[in-house]
């Protein structure tokens, strides 16, 4: 089925695709985080965000920019550091609120912290999430390996119209992340439940995905 639109290998496909979708990495890290955090909402705009940073990193390494930027090693480590910049940035962010910026509010029970906290706009939080998603999907130099790399080895180069092999291969990824994300979302909203009545493991949870970040950050800029 698949042969007939010049892709190749399809199942080996598949199979890889599914296992670096549910490979934990800064995005499917933040969508958990956010739905931790801020709720279901805000981790399905996260989502959307990671879909459409995909969807242009793909297109991209179709029209031959992501490969650009692989063949010129200044630039290619430019974007490491940028993306590792990015990261830091977010882990520290999450530190920061966590032991900082929730001092500041008035002592109270578990649960007034709770109120307290959900007192933001769902908007807003929502919002948020999809801005920062989406400009850490972008900046993530590993998705542009992987498009240009990954995808190549399974588009037959005589078939006339890769754009379609492309697309299926895109539409199969996209696939897998959606339903991979929704369970990170679906979980994350549980957590945020039973967390908003334990505190000190909510802060535990934060400084453990913030570290995260921060180690993420530091591979990129000393690949760089």
């Amino acid at each position: 089925m698949f042969e007939q639109f010049g892709i190749i290998n399809p199942w080996i496909y598949i199979a890889g695709a599914f296992m670096i979708v549910i490979a934990p990495g800064p995005n499917s890290l933040y969508v958990l985080k956010t739905s931790v955090l801020d709720g279901r909402r805000a981790g399905c705009a996260g989502l959307l965000a990671v879909l459409i940073g995909d969807a242009v990193l793909i297109f991209l390494a179709y029209l031959g920019v992501a490969a650009m930027i692989k063949s010129h090693p200044l630039a290619f480590s430019m974007v490491k550091i940028g993306g590792g910049i990015y990261l830091a940035w977010i882990g520290a962010k999450v530190i920061w609120n966590t032991f900082f910026v929730k001092r500041a509010k008035p002592a109270g029970t578990a649960a007034e912290l709770s109120v307290s906290e959900q007192t933001k706009p769902a908007k807003g939080a929502a919002l948020r999430a999809f801005r920062t998603a989406l400009g850490l999907s972008l900046t993530n130099p590993k998705s542009i390996l992987f498009y240009v790399s990954f995808f190549v080895q399974f588009i037959d180069s005589s078939y006339a119209h890769p754009g379609i092999s492309y697309f299926i291969l895109a539409m199969i990824l996209e696939s897998f992340s959606v339903m991979w994300f929704a369970v990170l979302i679906t979980l994350g909203a549980a957590l945020l439940r039973s967390l908003a009545r334990v505190p000190s493991l909510r802060k535990l949870g934060n400084t453990a995905l913030g570290s995260l970040f921060l180690f993420f950050a530091s591979k990129l800029v000393l690949d760089a």
